[in-house]
């Protein structure tokens, strides 16, 4: 009985390194914009670029031209011809970015400039 208490503790104070989930950050406005801003991303074999002009190039082995902007501290896009702009809470930890939007995630990684 005592080696299963043993246990339980060390589970409990080892659980959130193991789960990771303490080191996803929510960003603000203004952390997001400075992520983004001139980042590439990668999901698994989709890249996308962020421009400082506004502008979203997502390529999943054919470009898609598309719009980015910080709203209510949200990265929100759009993808022409629709007009409809959708927007995604921003976590982070390390190089790797979550957008999280209708309890959908998207998971991407950073990647290093040029």
């Amino acid at each position: 009985m005592r080696v299963f208490a043993v246990i339980l503790v060390l589970m409990g104070a080892l659980w959130p390194a193991m789960s990771g989930a303490q080191d996803w950050k929510r960003l603000d406005g203004a952390q997001i914009e400075a992520l983004l801003t001139g980042a590439k991303v990668t999901y698994g074999s989709a890249r996308q670029n962020f421009f400082a002009q506004g502008r979203t190039l997502y390529n999943a082995g054919r470009g898609a031209w598309g719009y980015w902007a910080v709203r209510d501290d949200q990265y929100c896009s759009q993808w022409p011809p629709s007009e409809t702009w959708t927007c995604y809470e921003v976590t982070a930890n390390g190089d790797s970015v979550r957008f999280i939007a209708d309890g959908v995630v998207t998971q991407g990684r950073l990647q290093p400039g040029e």
